[in-house]
Formats: structure tokens, C-alpha cells, sequence
């Protein structure tokens, strides 16, 4: 798998509460990468958490800063990065996005909610009715997060290590051996 992948990111896009970190953890484990959450850079970055970007600066200020670090990550090599939710939306992420393996985190609105009806941490989930804000992102980023060049469906009973290893399984039918050439 390490040869095929010849040191290329995999940035992990999908809604909050799909498991992005969790499955970017394991899947950096097991190819012997180095793990990044684009989320937590920001929030060392700025010295502040997200829900504090949001309310001081607003989204469209937390959006520039989330760009400025993607763009500096995909400068490494080697990487399994869990990136925020929303950073499909800026068509720019794209650019920095393709220099690498984009593996959509799929998962059922009712898995999302289950996983995030306790988190407060969440600035776009502050709201009435989070099941039903949840819904409303889903559908209008779907179009975007599959320009992915790998889209994994994630069950309701299924485990992290279930997920990354669909992962790991779907990568050779996206990217092709160099050892053909040879």
C-alpha cells in the first residue's frame, strides 16, 4: 500500500460527528503516516477554540484561516488529515484538496446526530433543531463532497477500524502501480 501511495496526503472530508479524526488516526496507524486534524491546527493557530472563531470573527474568517492552513499542510507529504466539515465549500480547498487522495466519510444523519447530541462544541449545530440543521448541511454539501475520489458509506454499527479498512481496501481501485511501468 506504502508503494502505491508514494508519500500522497489523504485528506478525509465529511460531515462533523462522520469520524474523520477517529478513522484518520487509524488509517495514518496503519500506513505509518503522520495524523493532522486541519481543526486542531486552527484552533493553535488562532489561540482560540472554533466555537470562539465563529462568534468573534464569524464563518466566513474561520473559512480564510481554514484555507490558509490547508494550504500549508498540502506541502507535506505522508499525511492522513481529518479536515473540518465545511472546508469542501471554498472552491480553492479543491486545489489543495486534489494534491492528494480525498476519501469522503459518508455516514447516515441519524449516526451524525446520535454521535453530536451531546457536543457543544459544534458552532453550526447551535440551533433549534440540530437533526434537522444537520439534514440541510448534508444536502447542500453533498454535490461537493463527491468530487471525492473515494466515496466510503459508513454503516451504523460500524466500527472505525470497519471504516479504515474500507479505506485501505478501495485504494488501489482509484490509484494505479508504478510497477507496471518498470
Amino acid at each position: 500500500m506504502t508503494d502505491l501511495l508514494q508519500g500522497l496526503n489523504i485528506y478525509l472530508i465529511g460531515m462533523m460527528g462522520a469520524g474523520k479524526t477517529t478513522v484518520g488516526r487509524l488509517l495514518a496507524e496503519h500506513l505509518q503516516y503522520r495524523f493532522l486534524d486541519t481543526d486542531d491546527v486552527i484552533t493553535k493557530a488562532a489561540g482560540k477554540t472554533i466555537n470562539e472563531l465563529f462568534a468573534q470573527n464569524g464563518e466566513e474568517a474561520f473559512r480564510s484561516l481554514e484555507s490558509d492552513v490547508l494550504s500549508k499542510v498540502c506541502a507535506h507529504t505522508k499525511l492522513a488529515v481529518a479536515t473540518g466539515g465545511g472546508i469542501i465549500l471554498q472552491r480553492r480547498n479543491w486545489s489543495y484538496l486534489h494534491c492528494g487522495l480525498v476519501v469522503w466519510l459518508d455516514a447516515p444523519i441519524d449516526l451524525l446526530y446520535n454521535r453530536l447530541a451531546a457536543d457543544t462544541t459544534r458552532p453550526l449545530l447551535q440551533d433549534a433543531d440540530p437533526k434537522e440543521k444537520l439534514r440541510t448541511l448534508a444536502e447542500k454539501r453533498q454535490a461537493l463532497y463527491s468530487e471525492a475520489d473515494l466515496h466510503i458509506t459508513i454503516a451504523t454499527d460500524e466500527t472505525p477500524e470497519q471504516t479504515t479498512q474500507k479505506i485501505i481496501t478501495a485504494i488501489p481501485s482509484v490509484l494505479k502501480s508504478n510497477t507496471s511501468l518498470n
